[in-house]
């Protein structure tokens, strides 16, 4: 699936509930979901900086595709990563880097975070796009 089609399903998904409580509620199982990081990349270098939580993100790259596997220690903010990382992981870094990102504002997802919240958010898309472009200089 293209990362359009993937951040396409989001935004439907978003869609069938009616308020922003039922969404919360529903980024918090897709926190359960996530792939977690193993536990040797829980290190300073994979803290994705300005997050107010601590957000851990390792990426590899596997035939020519970016995996991402994240943690984090607040609820929200980890069902805030998975959905980042059903977008962007399993990618071609080429591709993560040319994305859009305004699916999240389709699903409204940064008006109705705090506004520590959405600067995290910013920052872990920040990030999964600089491991994009540090891997895409691999493939060259």
């Amino acid at each position: 699936m293209s990362i359009k089609e993937i951040q396409e399903e989001i935004v439907d998904e978003f869609s069938m509930f009616e308020d922003w409580m039922q969404r919360y509620e529903y980024m918090i199982e897709l926190g359960k979901s996530l792939p977690l990081i193993d536990e040797k990349y829980k290190t300073d270098d994979n803290i994705i900086k300005g997050c107010q939580s601590k957000v851990w993100v390792h990426a590899e790259l596997e035939d020519d595709k970016l995996v991402f596997t994240a943690d984090s220690d607040a609820i929200i903010t980890k069902g805030i990563i998975a959905i980042l990382i059903r977008v962007f992981s399993n990618q071609c870094p080429k591709d993560i880097i040319e994305a859009d990102t305004d699916f999240i504002d389709e699903i409204g997802l940064k008006e109705h975070l705090s506004p520590t919240r959405a600067n995290g958010l910013v920052s872990m898309i920040k990030q999964l796009k600089l491991y994009a472009i540090a891997y895409q200089t691999q493939l060259k």
